[in-house]
């Protein structure tokens, strides 16, 4: 099969390719000349990073083998995780005679991430054989798209400062297995499980300068890879992968030479990485040596880089064009049906919420778990989203308290919008709004929030129950006399306490603002 190969995007030579080097004539003014920045960890030093994300496919089934899903997070059958090397195909497990079958969940996902990321969907891509011989690659090599990628070109603007950093290419590959070290028999465990699971490799280019930036780029990434649905994004979990490139040049000077660093799987410990290699990295260049091209690993106990192995290029690797696997064409009415049914990005989100009135703050809180989508803002704009972001903010308070995370909220959309409308309309108080929340997620009732106010007695007062908030402020003003008296004389900051009093003894039912102005009515009346 003979097949024109366009030029590789990564040179194979030891330096970064040139800056000003850009494919795609549409987005030359996407990427801005990056001002000098100096940092005080480094002065007079330049770093440069580019990241290689490798982001699992949310999808049931494997990229080319038809077996459901059960490795790392994709656990679908029966919903919990199978036994070892119990999800494995014929094809997966590299048997002879065995051939691929493209799994199109996949691709539609892919090609939605690409149109999210700006992203140049290619029509016609091809797949490549990519060669070396590991123990969790049973057949020797890995099915991807080196040189005819779905998607090529792209940009992703980070959420802080005004830094967008471009993707040179996004493109399917197949997933390992995995392997486990047993220390007490001093063996290696694999199980084919993940083996053939669905990859999407993001390419970016060499344009962040920091690790901060590094880290905002994979969070940012993490945000819209969930907004649309292709990838659960979880470091964690392992459904999320970086490899890290890494250079230091003088200012000024042409980038040096990049290492990379495998297989990175939390942002914490990626920007540590990054500031442990630059510091290597320095050290190197300022006692007159060179800086040799290879890939390494990190330790996270010592918090430092280490050689794993010299840096392979592409004739390392041996790329063919996979005979078993004939070029994805794709039309552009498929495109555009992918791109109609593309959810609302995050980048989207965020300028919705920052208009009806957040801070930016509270939007990139709500951004980050995947909140500001999913909790409705309805109501008016500025009051209406500072009390939907504050009750988020008490659901998200109270889960931690729990110990859960917000992928454990048992809150629905539909529920928790209920809520935000009963505080906002007067019918709950704010303090009633807590405690129904509160109840909500130790019950996990699966009951309106206007019935449960009902059965728990937190509907709030009306103006004829004034006789009964009187009722309760002379009993605070009789069990707290101490605090009382200090009013008298003129401790109005004491008064928080007596209208705490008077709260508790409501069950949150009584409005704050007519207690505190019926204590202090009441407490001046017997001076």
């Amino acid at each position: 099969m003979n097949l024109v190969r366009p030029r590789p995007i990564w040179r194979a030579q030891c330096h970064w390719k040139s800056q000003e080097l850009w494919r795609f004539k549409g987005l030359r003014g996407i990427h801005k000349q990056r001002e000098r920045v100096e940092d005080r960890r480094w002065p007079g030093w330049e770093v440069v990073v580019g990241i290689e994300v490798h982001a699992q496919i949310k999808s049931r089934k494997k990229l080319f083998s038809g077996e459901y899903d059960s490795g790392v997070t994709t656990a679908f059958v029966g919903d919990t995780k199978k036994a070892p090397n119990t999800a494995v195909s014929c094809f997966d497990a590299a048997l002879p005679g065995t051939l691929p079958s493209l799994n199109p969940k996949c691709v539609e996902l892919a090609v939605r991430t690409a149109l999210a990321l700006n992203a140049h969907v290619q029509r016609r891509s091809a797949f490549d054989r990519k060669h070396y011989f590991y123990p969790d690659l049973p057949s020797g090599y890995q099915i991807t798209q080196r040189y005819a990628p779905l998607a090529r070109g792209g940009y992703l603007k980070l959420s802080r400062g005004d830094v967008t950093v471009r993707i040179t290419q996004l493109q399917l590959e197949q997933d390992t297995a995995k392997s486990t070290f047993h220390a007490g028999r001093r063996v290696s465990l694999i199980d084919l499980n993940r083996a053939g699971s669905g990859l999407m490799e993001i390419v970016s280019e060499p344009d962040m300068r920091s690790p901060e930036e590094a880290g905002d780029y994979v969070r940012t990434l993490q945000t819209l890879l969930r907004a649309v649905g292709s990838s659960d994004g979880s470091m964690e979990l392992g459904s999320l992968r970086c490899d890290i490139n890494v250079s230091v040049n003088r200012h000024g000077q042409a980038p040096g030479t990049r290492c990379e660093i495998k297989n990175l799987n939390s942002i914490k410990f990626m920007m540590t990485a990054i500031t442990s290699e630059v510091f290597h990295h320095i050290e190197l260049l300022e006692s007159g040596r060179t800086v040799p091209q290879e890939t390494r690993g990190f330790d996270e106990d010592k918090a430092e880089t280490f050689k794993l192995r010299s840096k392979e290029d592409s004739p390392d690797y041996r790329y063919m064009p996979d005979p078993n696997l004939p070029p994805l064409l794709l039309s552009q009415e498929y495109i555009e049906r992918v791109r109609s049914s593309m959810p609302e990005l995050p980048s989207e989100t965020r300028v919705r919420l920052l208009s009806m009135g957040l801070s930016e703050r509270d939007a990139d809180v709500l951004m980050t778990v995947d909140a500001g989508r999913e909790v409705g803002f309805d109501g008016e704009i500025g009051k209406g989203a500072c009390l939907s972001h504050r009750m988020t903010h008490d659901l998200l308070g109270q889960l931690a308290a729990r110990k859960e995370t917000f992928s454990d909220n048992p809150v629905s959309v539909k529920h928790m919008g209920e809520l935000i409308d009963m505080v906002q309309s007067g019918k709950v108080t704010g303090t009633s709004g807590k405690t129904l929340l509160r109840h909500m997620i130790s019950h996990r009732s699966l009951d309106s929030p206007s019935k449960l106010a009902k059965e728990l007695g937190l509907i709030a007062l009306s103006r004829d129950d004034s006789s009964l908030v009187k009722e309760w402020c002379l009993e605070a003003i009789e069990e707290l006399p101490q605090q009382a008296e200090a009013v008298r004389k003129g401790n109005l900051p004491v008064l928080n306490k007596l209208v705490g009093k008077v709260m508790k003894l409501g069950k949150g039912r009584a409005n704050a603002e007519t207690v505190r102005t019926l204590l202090l009515a009441l407490l001046r009346q017997e001076r």
